[in-house]
Parts: C-alpha cells; structure tokens; sequence
C-alpha cells in the first residue's frame, strides 16, 4: 500500500480520464468508509500518541511523522459515531489538506480502489450522517461512505473566509460588480467559505454541485447563443466530484470551440508536489488551495485586470 500511496506517476495518469483511487477503512463495525488517495500521505499502526492540553474533543493526540508534530483526529467521534478504540487494531491515515497535514484515527484499513467518478453517488437526504458524506459508492455490492474531510476539518480549523483590506483593489473592483463567476463544488462547506470570498469582491456567484452539472449548464448557455466566454469572468472547480471530475470538467471545456476559451481555475484542498503537473495536464489556467481567501481574492483580481484591460 505504501509503495502507492507514494506514486506520484500511478494517481497523475487518472487525472482527466474521470477516474478516482478510494483508500477504503473502518471506524468500528463493518460499515466501508473512504478518502481519495490523493489526499493520502501514508498508512501507520496506532502510534504512542502525546495529549494536547486544551484541544478539541475529537483531537485525540499528536504525533511525529517524519519529523513533523501532527495532530490526531478521531474520525468516528468526529461524525458523530462512538469513539476509536486506542489498541492494536487501529490506524491512523495521515493526509494532507490545504496545506496543512494531520491525521485521522480509524479503525482496520481495508485496500485501495480504482473507481470512475460516474460510479460515484451523492449521499441519499435521508442518511444519518449525510452531515459528514459528501458522497456513496458500492464496492462488490457494499455501499461505501466517502467523508466530506473538509466538514470534518471544518470543526477543527476555523476557516477564515475574509479578505485584508490591503489585498482589495477597490478602484479595480468599482468595475467589476455583477460580474459573474462559476463555482463547482460538491462541499457545502467550501461552497459557503468560496461564495463568502468572492462575494465581498462583489461577484455573482453562481453554484453547479458537480462538474457534469457545470459543464450540462455551460452546454446549455451556448446551444442558446450566449457568448459565455463573455458572461463568465471564470469558472473555479473543485477537482473531486461525483459524476465528472474538476480535472475531467476542464478537458471537455478545452475541447468545445465555443468554451475552449474560458479562464478555469482548479480550487481544491489537494496538496503536494504533483498538484500544478494535474492542472497543466488538462489545461487549467491556475491552481488554488482552498480556504486561502487572499490568494483567491488576487487570483480573481488579476484576472479582472485582463478582462477589462
């Protein structure tokens, strides 16, 4: 498993043929939960852990890994599901998000998947912990419930969504009002965190929930004759979505004369060294950690310059 947890060459060849790798694992019972692999660092043994005074209920502990002092979160209590036994039994995932590497205390790790995103499902409304899902799957006939990292995060971290005075460009923004930007997000939490962003920079924002959706409306705008390299200032999607991937998404807008041209920008929680060598592969404009509300701010900015100049 480790050998491909670190292959950066075996997760880059998925990106834009619409196919995902599932890290599948336990919290306690037998219910299947996942994470993309692409957020995976590696796969430990329950590790000694050290208590952190003062830390939030679901931080269990930190740890050092590679010479880094991470915290642990327990994933089962972060649900909402009775706590991970600390014994012999257990794992801890250790991933990477928007920069920052923690760990995630679960229970029996169980393989790795290679799935297409079309077999990837939102969560039914009626799930008990559809709070946390951000998406189902079935595996050999078992549903597998994918975390919504960024929810979970989110308790954790408080995100900020505001923009410093310094980084807005007020005479620069007098021109931009009501320009509209299309967001593509299967997170409710970055949907929130990115309109908030780009709402203060007085944007519309308009909202498609996976990329299938974004790119069915893009086709829809211009069967009706809209110019929507003109309407939209920009598209910004997020790279992990049911149906049709952020990766998947730009390569059919690049292969469509009347969208070829639109300015797309990936917006994702992914990190590490292969996240720029992803996005010029299918021909993004830009690459962007989420939750960094200035470098959203100047990214929106400086494509506002080339609008208008």
């Amino acid at each position: 498993m480790a050998s491909i947890l670190d292959s950066v060459d075996q997760r880059t060849k998925l990106v834009g043929e619409n196919r995902l790798e599932l890290l599948t694992f336990r919290l306690r019972g037998s219910q299947l939960f996942a994470i993309n692999v692409f957020k995976v660092q590696e796969v430990q043994q329950m590790p000694k852990l050290n208590m952190l005074p003062q830390s939030n209920p679901v931080v269990v502990g930190v740890t050092s890994v590679r010479g880094l002092t991470i915290p642990v979160i327990d994933l089962s209590s972060a649900i909402g599901r009775t706590p991970i036994e600390q014994n012999e039994a257990a794992n801890i995932i250790v991933t990477e998000y928007n920069r920052s590497v923690q760990a995630f205390l679960v229970g029996g790790v169980d393989r790795i998947v290679n799935l297409n995103w079309d077999e990837i499902m939102p969560p039914p409304a009626a799930s008990g912990r559809s709070h946390f899902l951000t998406a189902i799957t079935r595996i050999e006939g078992k549903i597998v419930e994918i975390i919504d990292v960024e929810k979970v995060l989110s308790q954790v971290v408080s995100f900020n969504t505001e923009i410093s005075e310094e980084v807005k460009d007020e005479d620069l923004l007098a021109h931009a009002r009501g320009m509209e930007v299309l967001l593509v997000d299967d997170s409710n939490i970055a949907i929130e965190q990115a309109r908030s962003t780009l709402q203060q920079l007085g944007l519309n924002v308009l909202v498609e929930t996976d990329g299938l959706k974004a790119l069915t409306l893009l086709r829809k705008w211009r069967d009706e004759g809209i110019d929507v390299n003109k309407k939209l200032l920009m598209v910004i999607t997020d790279a992990e979505m049911p149906e049709m991937d952020g990766y998947r998404l730009t390569t059919e807008i690049r292969s469509d004369p009347a969208l070829k041209d639109l300015h797309v920008v990936l917006h994702t929680s992914l990190s590490g060294a292969f996240n720029n060598a992803m996005a010029e592969k299918v021909g993004c404009n830009g690459f962007l950690s989420k939750f960094q509300p200035d470098t959203l701010a100047k990214t929106i900015q400086d494509r506002i310059r080339e609008r208008i100049g």
